[in-house]
């Protein structure tokens, strides 16, 4: 079981992490946006060799809600991920940051860019540096599982959601274009969204004023730290070639593609992507 810890942010808020496994420690930024860590689970089995510590967004979780609400807005949210890092004595810091957390892990990058070891952004989406997933990206990549016995019913409702038709039972039926293999894993996984995002969060975290993307193209040309950007080869929430145009920003970015992988790479291919992440992170910086 993980072990649940608190700190206490910028504005009074008491944030809550969980650490799983030992070794030197990474943090980890969840996605959603505005979604619990719990998801993350031990990341394909990463706990292994790496302390995880598995931040709760303000409002998420164990973590409490903020007096303010517009501090749910992912720039404020910067503070937080320093706050942490001073909370956990690191002088600089790894950082794995998943989907929607991967904004969250630019601005953070773009502010602090000293306090950064080596970062890991996993199937990232990137509104921070105008890198915006479009409908064709989406459904392009929904393509790609043509033949799966789930396919028709699935692509007609993604693509009334995409058209702003769709509610969440087309949201239900959608949701195997989200993992590689549509299993009894998948499935549980992705259930659990609904307790574990706050929604009203998730509306605030990229509204108005959240994002300068020039600046923050500018600041990331300044960023040291290795940079691992790790796509999925069926996901359209980034495509590869998205993903790839993020790590080109970095001067020491890199892209990795895993095979049969989408938005969740790590239940796709536990071994592969916990592998692929530790040798990156274990690598001399």
């Amino acid at each position: 079981m993980p072990i649940s810890n608190t700190f206490t942010s910028y504005d009074g808020t008491r944030l809550a992490y969980h650490e799983r496994g030992g070794g030197e420690p990474l943090v980890c930024v969840p996605g959603g946006a505005m979604r619990a860590s719990e998801y993350l689970g031990d990341l394909g089995g990463l706990a292994a060799g790496r302390r995880l510590v598995l931040l709760d967004l303000r409002g998420t979780g164990d973590s409490e809600v903020p007096a303010d609400e517009s501090t749910y807005r992912v720039d404020h949210q910067v503070a937080d991920l320093e706050a942490l890092r001073e909370h956990l004595g690191l002088e600089r810091m790894d950082v794995l940051a998943h989907s929607a957390g991967g904004n969250l892990l630019q601005l953070y990058a773009a502010a602090h860019p000293h306090r950064l070891r080596k970062a890991v952004l996993v199937t990232p989406t990137s509104w921070a540096v105008d890198l915006p997933t479009t409908a064709g990206h989406r459904l392009g990549a929904a393509r790609l599982r043509a033949g799966e016995e789930w396919y028709e019913k699935a692509y007609a409702a993604y693509r009334a959601v995409l058209d702003g038709d769709g509610g969440d039972a087309e949201w239900d039926l959608a949701m195997p274009f989200f993992y590689g293999r549509w299993d009894e894993t998948a499935r549980a996984h992705a259930a659990a969204n609904d307790r574990q995002q706050n929604e009203r969060a998730a509306e605030v975290y990229a509204g108005p004023g959240a994002f300068d993307p020039p600046a923050t193209r500018a600041a990331l040309r300044g960023v040291g730290a290795e940079v691992l950007v790790l796509a999925g080869e069926l996901d359209g929430n980034p495509p590869p070639v998205l993903a790839g145009q993020l790590a080109e920003l970095f001067p020491r970015g890199v892209l990795d593609v895993q095979p049969g992988a989408a938005h969740f790479p790590w239940l796709d291919d536990p071994a592969g992507f916990s592998g692929r992440v530790e040798r990156f992170l274990a690598a001399a910086a």
